[in-house]
């Protein structure tokens, strides 16, 4: 299978390695259609790309350069005018990734509906799936404005074939709470879950030990992430979230992780810095806690 690299590479050229060789696999996806506030997700992988550049190689908490595992980064993934051309195709460019590589791929969105197409492979994969969702939304409307495929839609399928952790939820919809805390489905409120020691706890004991990680950057409070389309406030501050992020990689065996709804702000670079950040210190995390 041949998967040919972008040239513009997460953090810089000169530390990519060949698509075997590599711990860590970055593919942008910048899709965007149903956003239903402010636009401008389908420019989130590249702005994020751009400011990986401007990142340290070393990391000084887990005191090493991450980037020496290798990060391979593709091509953007094509953006189809037809919506459901377009999930067909990603679900099958996602089963080959799911099938073929052997570290952990991190997907860039877009919008958050990707995970629908995204997900699903990793599942079939990996026996007993669970899904640790970060949000500010539970995502659990099984339809709006017309479309199964919309961002605020984007773990309603996905609840009905995994289990699904979510955190840092603090907007529910009328329609979603029956939902939340029903089946597959285990919600820690915002809240309600302030102690993030107590928290951390509860979603160790609720994942189960193969762990995909779906990333909606308006889980953190607006401070951190400024550029989303939907800002609630009251989120995750950046080291309480990576401190849980942290202990998840540690003790379970994460398959994939996707970061989605960056909007990049007009001379306000924080959340595509922000987000890139993230993304290289989660791949640090990995290091000896990786799970064979």
């Amino acid at each position: 299978m041949e998967f040919p690299p972008s040239k513009t590479q997460f953090l810089t050229g000169e530390v990519s390695t060949s698509f075997e060789k590599s711990s860590f696999l970055i593919v942008p996806i910048p899709y965007e259609k149903t956003t239903s506030y402010m636009r401008g997700t389908a420019m989130g992988p590249a702005a994020i790309l751009s400011a990986s550049l401007q990142l340290e190689f070393y990391d000084e908490e887990t005191k090493g350069e991450t980037c020496k595992k290798g990060i391979y980064t593709l091509k953007p993934f094509p953006i189809s005018k037809n919506t459901t051309t377009f999930f067909q195709n990603l679900k099958s460019f996602s089963k080959k990734i799911a099938n073929s590589f052997q570290g952990v791929p991190f997907f860039l969105g877009g919008e958050h509906s990707i995970s629908q197409a995204i997900i699903p492979p990793f599942a079939e994969k990996h026996k007993h799936l669970s899904v640790l969702h970060f949000d500010a939304h539970a995502d659990l409307r099984s339809e709006y404005e017309e479309s199964p495929r919309n961002h605020a839609c984007a773990m309603y399928p996905i609840s009905k074939i995994c289990k699904l952790v979510q955190i840092g939820i603090r907007n529910v919809a009328p329609e979603e709470k029956d939902l939340i805390n029903a089946a597959n489905v285990k919600t820690y409120l915002m809240h309600e879950n302030l102690n993030f020691n107590k928290l951390a706890e509860k979603i160790l004991s609720a994942l189960t030990e193969n762990v995909y990680i779906s990333i909606d950057v308006d889980g953190f409070d607006p401070s951190v992430m400024p550029g989303t389309g939907t800002p609630q406030p009251g989120g995750f501050m950046w080291y309480d979230a990576l401190n849980i992020f942290k202990k998840v990689i540690s003790e379970k065996r994460i398959v994939g992780i996707d970061i989605v709804e960056v909007m990049p702000l007009k001379n306000v670079p924080i959340t595509e810095f922000a987000a890139a950040k993230l993304i290289y210190k989660l791949m640090g995390y990995f290091g000896s806690a990786e799970k064979p």
